[in-house]
């Protein structure tokens, strides 16, 4: 597995290729644009992998998403990804005004357009007809020609990620995934997908890519500070009903009902106390040094099989604070456990 992060900034970045992170994702929010972070992490990186992890699938047309790779490719070749992601019912309704329903299927026709402009070469008309969009583009410039560039979809419940098996090169786990999830819902779920495609013709040159988050706070100094932190990123992503199953099949709607009532009445300190030990254990990777080794000698067979994203938390933790994270996390390098 390779170890990368989000980015967290050119100097730290710098540092942290140089230290042997191999990887870099762009995340998006309403105060940063996937896209952009991923200029400026091409712009000062060399050698390490990089893409959106993820981009809003429905913010931006199939054809906004190709265009943004094949600029970048220029400047990084061999090194990119493309991860999209559905984003949450509410988010496309409410921030991004675009349709929101059957975001299944929407996702993956996204992918298919986007890939007809992924794959067009000069002098060949970009096709492709569906049941939300279609494109038929005539593009008389020389600027074209075929780019390889995987495309993976962030996979939560089972469903889309059965469709990043089917119609993807692979999946993008969230970072509240814990070894049951992965094992027990998302892998076969992924396995189920790529079988499907493969009996559709779905040309494939290799297993399905595994990227995924891994919610961590290193903090030998004051290790307490780490978990609370942990505890609280915990808490806000399960604000979001969409993630109901994944509570549901650990057995922890008590506590996470007591969280989401906190969460209402803005009792932030509430969240993080709901998060229980045994959810923090199965999600996170924080405290000492030594206690994030031991985590992730625990968790060796369910951290994604190629590319891990140490993620330090970002709800109410500023940037000083995440940047610290992130260096602190450099010391878990070389205890990533080898998994053959």
């Amino acid at each position: 597995m390779r170890f990368g992060m989000p980015w967290p900034g050119r100097d730290v970045g710098r540092e942290a290729e140089q230290a042997g992170v191999e990887a870099f994702c762009a995340g998006e929010f309403v105060d940063h644009d996937a896209y952009l972070t991923l200029a400026e992490i091409v712009a000062n990186t060399e050698h390490a992998l990089a893409g959106p992890a993820i981009a809003y699938a429905f913010s931006r047309t199939p054809y906004a998403h190709a265009t943004a790779m094949r600029q970048l490719h220029a400047q990084a070749p061999g090194r990119l990804f493309l991860g999209l992601g559905s984003a949450a019912f509410r988010i496309n309704r409410d921030w991004l005004g675009v349709p929101a329903d059957r975001p299944v299927a929407r996702i993956a026709e996204t992918v298919e357009a986007a890939r007809a402009w992924l794959h067009a070469e000069n002098g060949e008309r970009v096709r492709h007809r569906g049941e939300f969009q279609s494109i038929d583009a005539d593009v008389r410039a020389p600027v074209l020609g075929r780019l390889d560039i995987p495309v993976l979809l962030a996979g939560f419940n089972s469903r889309m990620a059965a469709t990043a098996g089917r119609v993807a090169d692979g999946v993008i786990g969230h970072g509240l995934f814990t070894d049951s999830w992965w094992n027990d819902v998302v892998r076969p779920a992924v396995e189920q997908g790529t079988a499907e495609g493969d009996s559709a013709g779905n040309d494939r040159a290799a297993r399905p890519l595994e990227h995924g988050w891994i919610i961590t706070a290193v903090d030998d100094a004051a290790p307490e500070r780490a978990l609370a932190d942990a505890r609280r990123m915990i808490a806000f992503y399960l604000t979001v009903k969409t993630y109901d199953p994944f509570v549901a099949h650990h057995g922890w709607d008590e506590p996470v009902e007591r969280l989401r009532a906190a969460f209402r009445s803005g009792d932030t300190d509430g969240m993080a106390a709901a998060v229980t030990d045994e959810m923090l254990t199965e999600i996170a990777v924080c405290g000492t040094t030594a206690d994030a080794k031991d985590a992730l000698a625990r968790r060796a067979g369910s951290l994604p099989r190629d590319v891990g994203y140490f993620a330090p938390p970002s709800f109410l933790v500023g940037r000083k604070r995440r940047a610290a994270y992130a260096r602190a996390g450099l010391a878990l390098i070389g205890a990533v456990p080898d998994r053959g």
